[in-house]
């Protein structure tokens, strides 16, 4: 029995038409159909099966599929002779075939632009993947999807390109190098990042930059605001920026909107640097306020999440690590559920001048490493063992707008300690422990060592625990107690206070104390912590030498993360 393939009203014989004029046939039916509700769609549902069946390749043929990709995405599509086009009213992409069929080469062009290979688009309609391609057809599109009529569409454009231009300027002045690896010294600590005209991220996160509509008016470039040639201000530090009234400009109702993907639980006082370092705005019509943890819980728990339990509006995960070792880590819901420790997730920020993004992105990089930290609380590393009850506890509580704390008891103590985590800055994090051998500094400078390496607190906490186990070893050893005990014999005999060799200096002092019934940090405690406090946000300064901030740009481009967390690059 003959194969058929049954559309609306159609029949088409496979052994009496060719794949050719298969596509051909459906593609006028398409064009004459009335109803785009239904028979269109059925239309497009059955030509994209003819081109999953379809083993053959053709110039033709590929130039079919093209074209239904291109209606599914609301572009227009023609061709030349080797040359298809699929269009939208800013860019279109230009697709280059062999007579074999093949794809050869495949530009984007914004509109005023020279065209851009897109390599990561060629290899795609290479291997034949034309679903993907559509979805990242779709991403390009949405990318140039400027609201407005053609004029404002235009303006608004011309504006984003400058934008991208000034970044780019930005990301080329002289820096010191910090680390062997170009790339990664780029991205990790490139006044912008590592900007990349037109290109997909590849990355955990990013912030791509585009332009939307606003309900206010906000004066926008249509000129480069950064002198030629480019200049850094007297600290070196910097950008000079030519004052925006200087260069060609309008008051357009729209500005520039860096859009987080996926989108980032931010805290609230960032929420609030981040208008400020803008004068614009962060909508929270549609933001949910919530403890910081739990945004981070929803989106990263892993198939390993039958690991947390609750108790008492308590959070508690259990996280394996190497070696058997078994950490639950306890997030008490009445301190993370203040107004100052609670977060949204936001999915984009808006501004209006270059300057003003690299202080966007440290603000959004510190974030990350931030939320970073406290998911390593909560995401295991390794399978837990079964039959698992709990492990060594330790209690996670929220210090200020940069620090929160780990309060733990060590196992040959019988009082609690406490290691405050503080991230001042996205590539600064600084450990200092109380109680337990709080004396030795150089624990402090170990463990912000270990946490700056693995970005993880549990890690940070077994390493922790070996260390100060590897020293009360060393001070309870046979030749020590002799030491000591020699020491006390020839101690003033006035002397009142005598050493209790079994706790050490776990004890903490009288300004810092803890109690001992409680699992968290007295008022008293917080306040002997010396807890530093995040950085003044700049003001934007238009003069021969402004200082405004330094961070990455966008466009058609977007902010790339590190894998540890570190919000960091502008593709």
């Amino acid at each position: 029995m003959m194969d058929m393939l049954i559309i609306p009203n159609l029949r088409v014989k496979f052994a009496e038409k060719t794949w050719a004029d298969t596509f051909q046939l459906v593609r006028r039916c398409m064009e004459k159909s009335r109803d785009e509700s239904k028979s269109r769609a059925a239309l497009e549902r059955s030509l994209e099966k003819l081109q999953e069946e379809s083993n053959v390749c053709t110039m033709n043929t590929t130039k079919s599929r093209l074209e239904i990709i291109a209606k599914q995405q609301g572009m227009s599509f023609h061709f030349t002779e080797a040359m298809c086009y699929l269009s939208a009213d800013l860019f279109y992409v230009e697709v280059l075939l062999l007579p074999s069929g093949e794809v050869e080469e495949v530009k984007v062009v914004p509109h005023g632009e020279s065209p851009v290979p897109s390599e990561s688009l060629l290899q795609l309609l290479r291997f034949k993947n034309f679903a993907t391609f559509s979805m990242k057809l779709q991403g390009l599109f949405a990318q140039y999807s400027i609201p407005g009529d053609n004029e404002l569409k235009l303006k608004l454009l011309v504006s984003l390109q400058h934008l991208g231009k000034d970044l780019q300027k930005i990301s080329h002045l002289p820096r010191k190098q910090k680390y062997s690896d170009p790339e990664m010294d780029m991205i990790n600590n490139g006044r912008i990042g590592s900007l990349i005209m037109g290109k997909e991220a590849s990355v955990v996160q990013a912030a791509q930059v585009t332009v939307g509509v606003s309900d206010v008016t906000h004066k926008l470039q249509m000129a480069s605001v950064i002198p030629e040639p480019p200049q850094l201000d007297p600290q070196g530090s910097y950008p000079v920026f030519v004052p925006l009234n200087e260069v060609p400009n309008e008051m357009l109702p729209a500005c520039f909107l860096l859009k987080l993907q996926p989108a980032m639980p931010v805290m609230l006082s960032v929420v609030k640097q981040l208008s400020q370092i803008t004068d614009a705005t962060v909508p929270d019509v549609d933001l949910q306020w919530a403890p910081l943890p739990k945004l981070l819980m929803r989106g990263s728990l892993s198939t390993n999440n039958q690991w947390e339990t609750s108790c008492e509006n308590k959070s508690i995960f259990t996280v394996p690590l190497p070696g058997g070792v078994i950490h639950s880590y306890i997030f008490p819901g009445a301190a993370w559920d203040l107004p100052a420790h609670r977060g949204a997730v936001v999915d984009s920020v808006p501004f209006t001048h270059p300057g003003h993004v690299p202080a966007l992105l440290e603000l959004l990089r510190r974030q990350c490493t931030i939320n970073t930290l406290l998911r390593s609380c909560f995401i295991s590393q390794c399978a837990s063992p079964a039959g698992l009850v709990c492990g060594l506890p330790f209690e996670v509580l929220p210090e200020s707008d940069t620090s929160f704390s780990v309060t733990f008891q060590p196992s040959y103590a019988d009082s609690l300690s406490v290691l405050l985590v503080n991230v001042p800055k996205p590539h600064q994090i600084t450990c200092r422990l109380f109680g337990a051998h709080a004396n030795d500094p150089s624990i402090n400078e170990y463990l912000s060592s270990v946490i700056m390496s693995c970005m993880s607190v549990p890690e940070t906490m077994r390493m922790l625990y070996n260390k100060l186990e590897d020293i009360t070893s060393a001070l309870l050893s046979p030749g020590r107690l002799a030491a000591t005990e020699a020491e006390n014999d020839h101690s003033a005999p006035s002397s009142t206070a005598v050493t209790d060799t079994s706790r050490g200096s776990a004890a903490f002092s009288q300004s810092a104390a803890v109690p001992k019934d409680s699992f968290s940090v007295s008022d008293s405690a917080c306040s002997a912590m010396p807890v530093a406090k995040s950085e003044s946000v700049p003001e934007i300064n238009e003069s021969p030498y402004a200082s405004p901030y330094p961070f990455p740009p966008a466009g058609m481009f977007q902010c790339r993360v590190g894998n540890n967390g570190h919000l960091s690059q502008l593709i």
